[in-house]
C-alpha cells in the first residue's frame, strides 16, 4: 500500500482496526490539504477509502488502478483527481513508477458553487483527467509536496491557495470523465459555509458509521441538526437523500469485499453493514444489474 502521511497526523490510522487487512478501510486525517509521503507507487493491497479529493500527477511509468469495478491506467504527464470515498486500489505499476499524490478537503469542493458539472462529476464518483497541462506543472507538483509536507503553516496557506486555482483551472481549461459522466450534486451557495460544515460532517459521519446501524436521524443528530433540516441539507448539497448515500457507502464497501476477499455472501452483506440478506441483494441488484456471487464471478474473470 502507498505510504501516506499527513503534515500532523498519520492518515493511515483505520477508523475500524477490528477489520480484515483485506477489507476496504476507511480512513481519516485531519481533513487539511497535505501531500503522500513517497513519489514511488506501490501495489497496494486491497481496496481503500479515505474523505479527502485526491490528485495523482504521474512523473514516471504508467500504474493502473482498480476504481469502483474499473480498471483505469494513467501514465507519465498525465493529470486525475477522484474523490477518494470512491473505493481505489493501485493493482498494477511499471517498475519504477513515480507520481506526487496530494490531498484536498472535501469541504474545498463543497464550495465550488459555480462549477455544478465539474464539481457533480466528482462526487458521483468520476476519474477526472486534465485535458490541458503547463509546462512547469510536473515541478510545481514537487514543490507542492514538499512544501505540504514542510509544516511551516505559510508555506501550506500559499500551496493551498496556489492547488486551489489549479483546481479551478482544471474546470475551465477541460477535462474528461474517465468512467462516465452525471450530474449527482445539486448548488450550495458559495458562501454558506455553515451548510457546508454540516454536510462535510454528516458525509464524514456516513463514512465512518455505515457499517453499523445507523439511521438519517443519527447522522443529522452528529452533526447537531433537527432531521427534516438536515435531511434537506443533504440532499440539496449531495443530491441523494441521507439514507441512499448511506446505501451507496455500504455497496461501495460490499463490492470491494467480492473482489478482495473470499468470504462468502452472507457475510458481505453483514461486514457491509446490511442487517438483512434480502435488502443486501435487492439493493446490490438495483445498482450493479447482477447478483453479488454473478458481479464477483465477473470481476474475478477480468484478472
Amino acid at each position: 500500500m502507498v505510504s501516506i502521511q499527513l503534515a500532523r497526523r498519520d492518515e493511515s490510522v483505520p477508523v475500524h482496526p477490528e477489520h480484515d487487512p483485506r477489507h476496504p478501510l476507511v480512513v481519516f486525517g485531519d481533513h487539511r490539504f497535505c501531500a503522500g509521503e513517497t513519489s514511488l507507487v506501490q501495489v497496494m493491497a486491497g481496496p481503500h477509502m479515505h474523505s479527502q479529493v485526491e490528485l495523482n500527477f504521474v512523473l514516471e511509468g504508467q500504474m493502473t488502478y482498480w476504481f469502483d469495478g474499473r480498471e483505469l491506467s494513467i501514465g507519465k504527464g498525465r493529470l486525475c483527481l477522484f474523490w477518494g470515498m470512491i473505493p481505489h486500489q493501485v493493482i498494477e505499476r511499471a517498475e519504477g513508477t513515480a507520481f506526487v499524490c496530494l490531498y484536498i478537503p472535501m469541504s474545498f469542493f463543497l464550495g465550488l458553487a459555480s462549477l455544478t458539472r465539474f464539481r457533480d462529476a466528482v462526487f458521483r464518483g468520476a476519474m477526472i483527467e486534465a485535458l490541458e497541462l503547463r509546462s512547469y506543472d510536473q515541478d510545481i507538483f514537487q514543490r507542492w509536496r514538499d512544501e505540504l509536507r514542510s509544516g511551516e503553516e505559510g508555506l501550506i496557506e500559499i500551496v493551498r491557495n496556489e492547488l486551489s486555482a489549479r483546481v479551478l483551472r482544471i474546470e475551465r481549461d477541460g477535462w474528461r470523465d474517465l468512467r462516465e459522466e452525471g450530474s449527482a450534486i445539486a448548488s450550495l451557495g458559495a458562501n454558506d459555509s455553515e451548510r457546508m460544515e454540516h454536510v462535510e460532517r454528516m458525509l464524514r459521519y456516513i463514512a465512518e458509521n455505515a457499517l453499523s446501524e445507523i439511521s438519517s436521524e443519527d447522522v443529522g443528530r452528529d452533526a447537531g441538526l433537527h432531521p427534516n433540516y438536515a435531511m434537506s441539507v443533504f440532499k440539496r448539497a449531495v443530491g441523494m437523500t441521507i439514507n441512499q448515500a448511506i446505501i451507496r457507502h455500504r455497496l461501495d464497501t460490499a463490492q470491494s469485499l467480492l473482489i478482495a476477499t473470499d468470504l462468502p455472501i452472507t457475510d458481505v452483506a453483514f461486514e457491509s453493514g446490511f442487517g438483512s440478506i434480502s435488502r443486501f441483494y435487492q439493493a446490490f441488484s438495483e445498482r450493479f444489474a447482477m447478483r453479488p456471487k454473478q458481479y464477483r464471478a465477473s470481476m474475478r474473470s477480468k484478472v
